[in-house]
């Protein structure tokens, strides 16, 4: 048996109860909203695949008020034979960054969430400054290209290191590959993550960038994150403690601080992360692939760049079948999202969303599974399916008993 576990990062469906809480309006909804102003734009959207697999009725339950005319405006077909199991998850744990999605996803709720900072403490970069004997400037949330134009002559007169922060608890370091070699910055971020440590932030992230000013482009390919590991055991422990593969694509390995992985792929943009989890696909194992589509949060949602938003998730409709279409008898494929990013609303930073589940094999016909009171939803479907080969199970209460 295989599972394909795919993560559209920031594909929220609709405010949490409690979005208030994390300064949230009501109305966000990263999917419906993103689509909306799209197509009232004069974007035409074709999700002929997505319907399929009930995408469109997951959006309706979340949003009684949406009429299927409205869902057809935005792409979606009404008159489709869906062959999914489809439903809503709520966040459990007290956050909206990426590891506190993946690892309720996973199986762990967090009472406390990250912190997240507007400029990181005095002492802390006085501290880090003392340690490599670099500089800090920047020291603020701020886009990652566009602190890179803004700060990146000046790194490179003075090589003072460009440190900034984003929505999620990231301690984020900006270098350019001529001044600050790669083996340089990860020893830098090294430092950085055991410093940062009380301050209960969740990653040290190398940026390293080349190009020359009013062109400097970022390295993604040689990005690094230091991330915690996860306080307690997830389900991908449990499989690969049972001999069982669990294979990553894209961040999930840094997101897990490669904790619980048999083999991973670095591997960024949606579409080449995607086609990986295809040619996956052709191989022969047992166990769990598991991948991020970082590009909604990152390239669209947090740069409110709706309309690309739409066409990421337009680019995912039409590849999504290349992969149902490799699935065997007992594979097992299941679409969802770790959090919210509408970039439709007032700020790049995260929302405190619902998100959709998809199930997808070749043994169920369309079912509604309604709304789950947390993203271990997940790990509960994995656990049971692979009940009869994991040695340990985790305690999950609020799925004790429900079968799927």
């Amino acid at each position: 048996m295989r599972v394909f576990l795919i993560v559209l990062d920031g594909a929220g469906i609709g405010a949490a109860k409690d979005c208030s809480l994390f300064n949230d309006p009501p109305t966000v909804n990263t999917i419906l909203n993103s689509l909306k102003k799209s197509t009232e734009e004069g974007m035409n959207l074709n999700l002929n695949n997505l319907s399929l697999l009930g995408l469109h009725k997951i959006l309706q339950y979340k949003t009684p008020t949406i009429t299927d005319d409205e869902l057809v405006k935005l792409g979606f077909k009404n008159d489709v034979n869906i062959i999914s199991s489809y439903g809503i998850m709520e966040e459990k744990s007290f956050g909206k960054d990426t590891i506190t999605g993946h690892w309720e996803i996973s199986g762990i709720i967090l009472d406390k969430g990250f912190n997240t900072f507007e400029h990181f403490p005095k002492e802390l970069i006085e501290e880090f400054e003392k340690k490599i004997n670099r500089k800090v400037i920047g020291n603020k949330p701020a886009s990652g290209t566009e602190i890179i134009k803004e700060l990146g002559e000046e790194h490179i007169r003075t090589g003072n290191l460009i440190v900034y922060t984003s929505a999620d608890s990231v301690f984020q370091i900006a270098a350019h590959i001529d001044v600050v070699n790669l083996d340089e910055l990860y020893k830098i971020c090294e430092i950085a993550y055991e410093l940062v440590k009380p301050y209960r932030i969740a990653r040290v992230i190398a940026r390293p960038f080349a190009g020359k000013n009013g062109d400097f482009y970022r390295l993604n390919d040689k990005r690094k994150d230091f991330a915690i590991p996860p306080p307690s055991k997830t389900i991908l422990d449990l499989l690969k403690e049972s001999n069982l593969e669990v294979i990553s694509v894209g961040k999930i390995v840094d997101i897990f601080a490669n904790k619980g992985i048999t083999k991973s792929y670095k591997i960024s943009g949606n579409k080449n992360i995607f086609q990986k989890v295809i040619e996956l696909s052709d191989e022969d194992f047992e166990g769990l692939v598991f991948a991020n589509l970082v590009d909604f949060d990152t390239i669209y949602g947090h740069r409110q760049d709706y309309k690309g938003w739409a066409l990421a998730l337009q680019e995912f409709d039409d590849m999504v079948f290349d992969l149902i279409n490799k699935l065997k008898k007992d594979d097992i494929l299941i679409i969802t999202a770790d959090h919210g990013n509408d970039p439709t609303d007032n700020s790049t930073d995260h929302t405190r969303e619902n998100v959709p589940v998809i199930i997808v094999n070749n043994n169920k016909k369309e079912e509604y599974l309604g709304i789950k009171p947390s993203f271990r939803f997940i790990t509960h479907v994995i656990q049971s399916l692979f009940k009869e080969k994991i040695k340990e199970k985790l305690s999950l209460e609020e799925f004790e008993g429900e079968k799927v």
